[in-house]
């Protein structure tokens, strides 16, 4: 009857407050994108810091975060964007586990950096399973709490606490991902359709500061403010269109940048379509897509190419910082 009453009910869900885990890989081939957190990093130290598997769901609040009514003493943490939580007023710290006792309200002051704040509670929430992952995929009303965003007077169950989190551990400074900035870069592998751009176009697609637009989404991210891209002439082959931004229908690599009309890329993410008639210029590389997900609007993004062993050494990193996390949060 205990565990029953581990829950929580949702007083104002924020902007956009979904559950979310480390997403649905598996089933990209049918239509359906992986989803999950945005900046996984951010999820997955949240989740440590409470006693959780990485993969555990927790809740990925957008620019305004909720306000949650628990009704069981339990271990919280929120990692990402600095968006610092309130206990029944009383602020808290970020990047560190704290508890919240029966009846506290978990409250947010306003956003000062990043985009996405992350909140793990000791457990996990407790939603059903679909297709092996708790993600809500809202396009496609899909998984977690009844496939959409929190409403205010939901009823949130939340799982049985592992008893592995400590209150007062912490993610050490060093480890954590700064969030937001005045400006990004993004690294870039060049790929299938790059070939289509004009030598000019290629250049200056990397020399130009572009900025995040408001049209960015957990779908994807468009960019402004950069040359329109010029494509090589050709003869448009069968099913492609008019327009030379256009191909024959292709597959979209998760982290793909596409180019409608050779105006505004548009960087695809985790909950985007598999596939479509717009040309790629390349892919962002897996080591700068957490990047992506704590970017604001109007923040000013530059793109830098890099080459495939390039690509593979930042991921090399991104998994020690992983290992790191660990070897901290073990001492």
């Amino acid at each position: 009857m205990a565990e029953a009453l581990r829950m929580f009910d949702v007083v104002k869900p924020g902007l956009a407050t979904t559950v979310q885990d480390l997403g649905r890989p598996g089933y990209y081939h049918l239509g359906l994108p992986i989803s999950g957190a945005m900046d996984r990093f951010a999820l997955v130290a949240a989740n440590r810091l409470v006693g959780n598997e990485d993969g555990a769901a927790g809740l990925e609040a957008v620019f305004l975060g909720p306000e949650l009514r628990f009704s069981a003493d339990t271990l919280v943490a929120v990692t990402g964007a600095d968006m610092p939580p309130k206990v029944d007023g009383v602020e808290q710290p970020g990047w560190t586990a704290f508890k919240v006792l029966a009846g506290q309200v978990l409250s947010f002051a306003f956003l000062k950096r990043g985009a996405r704040a992350y909140i793990a509670v000791a457990g996990g929430i407790d939603v059903p399973e679909v297709l092996g992952s708790r993600s809500t995929y809202a396009l496609g009303t899909l998984g977690g709490f009844e496939g959409r965003a929190l409403k205010a007077g939901d009823a949130v169950g939340i799982g049985a606490a592992s008893g592995k989190g400590r209150e007062g551990t912490s993610v050490p400074a060093g480890l954590r991902r700064a969030a937001g900035g005045a400006s990004a870069a993004l690294r870039v592998l060049p790929g299938l359709y790059w070939h289509r751009l004009t030598d000019g176009a290629k250049e200056s697609f990397f020399e130009d500061s572009w900025k995040v637009a408001p049209e960015a989404d957990r779908i994807g991210y468009r960019f402004r403010g950069g040359r329109k891209l010029d494509f090589v002439p050709r003869r448009q082959p069968f099913g492609a269109g008019s327009d030379p931004s256009n191909i024959v229908d292709s597959c979209y690599p998760y982290g793909s940048i596409q180019v409608p009309g050779g105006t505004e890329p548009i960087i695809l993410h985790r909950d985007a379509v598999s596939g479509g008639g717009y040309f790629m210029l390349g892919t962002v590389i897996s080591a700068d897509m957490d990047l992506i997900g704590q970017l604001q609007p109007h923040q000013s993004v530059r793109f830098e190419t890099v080459a495939m062993d390039q690509a593979l050494a930042a991921r090399k990193d991104e998994t020690a910082r992983l290992a790191r996390l660990e070897a901290a949060l073990a001492s």
